[in-house]
C-alpha cells in the first residue's frame, strides 16, 4: 500500500487552507497513493479570535474532504479540524477519515491536550478551548488496521500500545509540532512508537509560521516497523510518499516478537 503525507502551512484563511490541502491530495493521488494524510488543524491555524465557527462532523469541512476522496478515488485522512464541542466554550480537535467512495469511515477526537509552559519559548493551553476525546479508534484502511491519533498524543506510548494490541499495523499522526520541541523530539518519538509497536508510522505535520510567535517544525515522515525513515518531507509545503510492505511488518514481528512477549497489560 502506498501512502502519502501532505505537509502544509495552514494560516488564518480557511478557504485558502482547504484549497492548498485539496491540491496536495491531488498530487498524492497522482503519485499512486492509496491513503493520503493531512496535518492537524487543516482548516485554521491563526489567532484564537479569528477561528472559524466550529462545525459538526457532517458539516462543510466533512463534505469538502468526502468529495475529494470520491473524486480522487483514494482514502483521505483529513488531518483535524475544529469540531463543535460539548459546550459553547470548547471544541473538539477531530480527525475524519473517508474511504474512496467518500463515505465517512472513522472519527477520532484528540485525547491528550497540549497544556505546556516553557519559559520564553512556548505558552499554550489547549484545554482552555478544546475538550478531550475519550475513545481510541482503529479503522480498516484498504483492509489494513490503522490506529488514529493527533499530535500531542505522540508523547503517550500507552495509547499506541493499546492501538497495536488492538490489531493496528499502521499508526497515523497528524500534527502541528512546534519548532522548539519538534527539532529535538519529533523524529525520536515517531521512531520509538514505530519500533516499540512494530507498526508503520505515517506522520503529517504543519510547516512554518502560523501566527506571531508560533512556528511549526514540519519534517513529515513515514517510518517502517524497524524504525527506518522511509520518506521525509523537506522544509516546504509538499507531498512525500512511501510503500508500506506488510510482509516485512510480519517478518519483523516474527523475528523480534516483542509484542507477543508482553507481560504487562
Amino acid at each position: 500500500m502506498r501512502v502519502a503525507v501532505c505537509q502544509l502551512n495552514a494560516r488564518d484563511d480557511r478557504d485558502h487552507n482547504l484549497s492548498v490541502a485539496r491540491d496536495l491530495l491531488g498530487r498524492a493521488a497522482a503519485a499512486g497513493a492509496t491513503l493520503a494524510v493531512l496535518p492537524e488543524y487543516v482548516d485554521y491555524l491563526g489567532t484564537g479570535k479569528g477561528s472559524p465557527k466550529p462545525e459538526p462532523v457532517d458539516g462543510e469541512f466533512a463534505h469538502f474532504f468526502a468529495a475529494a476522496a470520491r473524486e480522487l478515488g483514494i482514502w483521505v485522512h483529513s488531518g483535524s479540524f475544529h469540531e463543535a464541542g460539548p459546550d459553547d466554550e470548547h471544541t473538539y480537535n477531530t480527525t475524519l477519515l473517508f474511504d474512496p467512495a467518500g463515505e465517512l469511515a472513522a472519527t477520532y477526537r484528540k485525547i491528550h491536550l497540549y497544556d505546556v509552559e516553557i519559559p520564553n519559548r512556548v505558552s499554550y493551553q489547549e484545554s482552555r478551548t478544546v475538550a478531550p476525546g475519550t475513545e481510541t479508534v482503529i479503522a480498516d484502511v484498504a483492509d489494513v488496521p490503522t490506529g488514529l491519533s493527533i499530535c500531542y498524543d505522540l508523547r503517550f506510548p500507552e495509547l499506541y500500545r493499546r492501538l497495536a494490541a488492538g490489531g493496528a499495523k499502521v499508526l497515523v499522526v497528524p500534527a502541528a509540532f512546534m519548532m522548539h520541541t519538534g527539532r529535538d523530539h519529533w523524529e525520536v518519538l515517531l521512531r520509538a512508537r514505530a519500533i516499540e509497536n512494530q507498526c508503520y508510522v505515517v506522520a503529517a505535520g504543519q510547516i512554518g509560521d502560523h501566527e506571531p510567535g508560533r512556528t511549526c517544525f514540519g519534517r513529515s515522515m513515514i517510518i517502517d516497523p524497524w524504525g527506518t525513515v522511509l520518506a521525509q518531507a523537506p522544509d516546504t509545503v509538499g507531498v512525500v510518499t512511501a510503500e508500506l510492505d506488510l510482509l516485512r511488518l510480519e517478518e519483523i514481528r516474527q523475528t523480534v516478537p516483542s509484542l507477543a512477549h508482553r507481560r504487562l497489560a
